[in-house]
């Protein structure tokens, strides 16, 4: 049974972590690596992986550690094994006894082993199961609330991990590089959310338009629970199969983070923005920066919290007249000593609220003129709490392209918008750390 680690060792391990996906490893490499910070951490005796197979839907073993060669070619594990039928239901299952219980398929493997109980997850991405963590120990009753937070924070990683790789392994098949842009432009719209969250009162829309294959842009939506929404926009200075590869990257820190706010409760909105800048200024090459809009809606008190990170300031519409979010701080990557601040603001029926990445404003018409920020605060004043998010969005863009005509934009343009329709407002508080 591996030592468990000091709470500031844990910590460190967890931030390790949500970096291991992003770095320069081969996808092996990064398994091998989750699997053993994932004992380190838990305390647990060992560690194993099984995929999904495409093609016969066994689980087919990927990684282990702390396990003998017997034990992990013991036999085939199906997807209609009980535990695996639970995990994939979104359960974090927990066997206290391997030797007497009777969803156990190996059980004498176990006990030669010396494995007594074992706590299996599932490795998801977009909610779609990708396989299963499983962490064994050598006494009964081991695990824990603490240990499932763990295996998900792991599980979720090695899932993004298996998606990029998968999707990258799709990519190099297509003809050089005019393939490998068209594909890495859907790897990357993979990455955009394909539905909206739903939060009652709140109606949101949300456009993205790239001007090449691939690019920097990226938004995505959380649900903490359904009060809590987080929101990330994000835009990585570059275009291009770069600026595609820096995103993947970031996409991967962020949603690691968010899990371990969720299941560790370490990180809060209010230092999002330092662990993510942290994670820039270690994984971007020189002039290679990141802008980044994070806000936390939060309904059960009827705040929306935010920081601005040298992105384009996000704007609120209420009663005819415009607010500037822009409260944070610098660019990501910029350096690792930046400082950022956040700001509060009290949500009001009727509010509407537009994020937006550089190129909706930096969009030229055929005479090189540039559409601008009056022009836009101009149309967001045209828009009326009679409006959906949607409309609101669409009359944006359309006036938008009343200016440009047809010209060849040179930047990706997205575009989110939120309107609050109803307040219903708690005294509970909410599970997130905000």
């Amino acid at each position: 049974m591996a030592k468990k680690l000091k709470k500031k060792e844990i910590h460190e391990e967890i931030y390790n972590i949500t970096t291991l996906a992003a770095g320069a490893f081969s996808l092996q490499e990064v398994l091998d690596k989750l699997a053993k910070a994932a004992v380190e951490i838990s305390g647990a005796k060992a560690c194993s992986m099984r995929l999904l197979s495409s093609e016969t839907m066994d689980l087919e073993m990927r990684s282990t550690y702390g396990l003998s060669e017997a034990y992990k070619n013991k036999g085939v594990v199906t997807k209609d094994d009980p535990v695996i039928k639970e995990t994939f239901r979104g359960k974090a299952v927990v066997i206290n006894d391997m030797q007497n219980d009777k969803r156990v398929q190996y059980p004498i493997a176990s006990q030669k082993e010396g494995l007594v109980s074992q706590l299996t997850v599932s490795m998801e991405f977009r909610q779609r199961p990708v396989g299963v963590l499983r962490l064994y120990a050598s006494r009964k009753h081991f695990f824990g609330e603490n240990d499932i937070s763990i295996a998900r924070l792991v599980g979720s990683q090695c899932a993004v991990a298996i998606t990029n790789a998968r999707l990258y392994g799709t990519a190099i098949k297509m003809n050089q590089m005019q393939g490998q842009m068209d594909l890495a432009g859907i790897i990357q719209r993979r990455m955009m959310p394909k539905t909206l969250p739903a939060i009652e009162g709140l109606d949101i829309a949300a456009s993205y338009r790239p001007c090449y294959s691939v690019g920097g842009d990226f938004y995505d939506f959380t649900l903490i629970d359904d009060k809590t929404l987080v929101f990330l926009m994000a835009d990585v200075i570059g275009k291009g199969i770069p600026a595609a590869m820096i995103m993947s990257m970031f996409h991967g820190g962020f949603k690691a983070l968010i899990e371990c706010g969720r299941g560790c409760r370490r990180y809060s909105i209010f230092n999002f923005a330092d662990v993510l800048n942290n994670f820039a200024c270690k994984h971007c090459n020189k002039g290679e920066f990141i802008t980044t809009f994070i806000g936390v809606f939060e309904f059960r008190k009827g705040l929306l919290h935010y920081t601005n990170c040298g992105h384009e300031p996000g704007l609120l519409l209420r009663n005819s007249e415009i607010i500037e979010l822009d409260k944070g701080g610098p660019v990501l990557g910029l350096d690792i000593k930046s400082q950022f601040e956040s700001g509060t603001i009290d949500l009001k029926e009727n509010d509407i609220y537009m994020f937006y990445t550089d190129g909706l404003v930096d969009a030229v018409n055929f005479d090189g003129h540039f559409w601008g920020k009056n022009n836009l605060y101009q149309t967001a004043k045209r828009c009326t709490h009679k409006m959906d998010a949607e409309t609101i969005t669409k009359t944006v863009l359309n006036y938008r392209r009343r200016f440009t005509g047809l010209s060849q934009q040179q930047d990706d343009t997205s575009l989110v918008t939120f309107k609050v329709n109803k307040l219903n407002t708690e005294t509970a508080q909410p599970e997130y750390n905000i």
